[in-house]
């Protein structure tokens, strides 16, 4: 006798409904909660920008890197136009040191080579970046080199600390000293105190760069590690700076000639100079790193000076010509004496702060530069005769490159 079989009751429509409600709520809820996790990667991705699509590799590897063997390097940094005009003092000072105490990077014109051709010491050969930029003064291409030339030092994790100098920098003290110094203290030297005077702030930036944090300062910093990794990673403050920080167009006296006079046929009063004036004229690369460290509330971990000396020209008539620029220092002024002044000095007065900075290392009173600029090649040969940074050879100086 066959089974009979049972048939399941029929679904009421009310059933029916109510489980139709349920899938409809369930699903809305997944949609929403997918909505929120692309919101928040998007949100993301639009505070960290990344500079290239290797950014999250190259973070990752930093901190899988950040334990190394051997001793601490300092990473020094040349932002040049070109050559090595001092490569002869430089040579000297790498020659008593250490050569796994000290590493070198160039940021030249793209296509340059540094070999025995171009510089007389072989400290210096293929030490160029592979992906240099062309370079204008007073523009966001010379904070964007000196990012390039920390990224490269970067990938050494032994590099720890990072100095940034130009192509007329000289040491005044031997490799020992500098590298004890930088090594000592846990703290970045960086130059930096509050604009108030000048109009160099585009109040454009506000909605990512507050006034209350707008710092200026020198460009020749020395930054610890974690510092350097900041300024390689910005990719929010950078392009705020690419875009609204920039320098005032120089205008030279004939063509302001003819638009007064212009302006006079025209029938109109205009006051040229003044308008000038009101302009935004912003020079990144004194702003960028002191502005990025002090939005980063890392003031408290610097050493709020630079390491480099600069002795400016404060004339009202080179400032109404061309603004201030740093004097030169030839043969005649780079005697013992000169730079005994520069090594006595243990205080920096900043007049917008009010503040007097003691030079100071962990606490020690120490001379507050380590270097100079803007030295010529007959002063940078008398630090050499004097024994400056080391033992002079007379015979590399006859090794003139082509």
């Amino acid at each position: 006798m066959a089974k009979k079989t049972s048939l399941p009751p029929p679904i009421s429509k009310r059933n029916l409904l109510w489980f139709s409600w349920k899938l409809v709520i369930a699903l809305s809820i997944s949609l929403c909660v997918l909505a929120l996790l692309r919101l928040q990667h998007y949100s993301q991705s639009q505070l960290s920008f990344p500079s290239s699509s290797s950014s999250l590799v190259v973070r990752r590897s930093r901190i899988l890197n950040s334990q190394f063997e051997g001793p601490p390097k300092v990473a020094f940094l040349f932002l040049t136009r070109r050559n090595l005009p001092l490569d002869v003092l430089w040579g000297c000072f790498f020659e008593n040191a250490d050569v796994g105490n000290f590493s070198i990077y160039i940021h030249s014109e793209p296509g340059f080579v540094f070999d025995e051709s171009t510089t007389r010491s072989a400290f210096f050969y293929n030490r160029q970046l592979t992906n240099m930029i062309k370079v204008a003064w007073g523009e966001a291409s010379m904070i964007q080199a000196e990012r390039l030339l920390l990224g490269a030092a970067l990938e050494d994790p032994a590099n720890q600390r990072f100095v940034l100098l130009s192509d007329s920098c000289v040491p005044l003290y031997n490799f020992s000293y500098i590298y004890n110094n930088l090594m000592a203290s846990p703290r970045s030297f960086v130059d930096s105190f509050l604009d108030e005077k000048e109009g160099r702030y585009n109040p454009t930036m506000s909605p990512v760069i507050p006034k209350n944090k707008w710092r200026k300062g020198s460009q020749w910093v020395s930054l610890v590690r974690g510092h350097a990794e900041i300024v390689v990673d910005d990719e929010v403050i950078f392009p705020v700076f690419k875009k609204f920080c920039k320098r005032r167009p120089p205008l030279d006296a004939s063509k302001e000639s003819k638009i007064l006079l212009r302006s006079v046929t025209q029938g109109r009063v205009t006051h040229l100079v003044e308008k000038l004036q009101k302009q935004h004229n912003c020079i990144p690369d004194e702003h960028y790193v002191q502005t990025l460290l002090a939005m980063s509330d890392l003031e408290g971990e610097l050493e709020r000076r630079t390491v480099t000396y600069t002795l400016w020209n404060h004339s009202a008539t080179n400032m109404e010509r061309k603004g201030w620029h740093p004097i030169t220092f030839s043969y005649a002024n780079a005697g013992p004496q000169q730079i005994k002044r520069i090594k006595d000095i243990t205080q920096v007065y900043y007049e917008t702060e009010q503040r007097t900075e003691w030079c100071s290392n962990n606490s020690t009173r120490v001379p507050c530069f380590l270097f100079g600029r803007k030295f010529s090649k007959e002063a940078a040969v008398r630090l050499v005769s004097e024994g400056v940074v080391g033992p002079f050879n007379a015979s590399v100086l006859l090794e003139t490159p082509l």
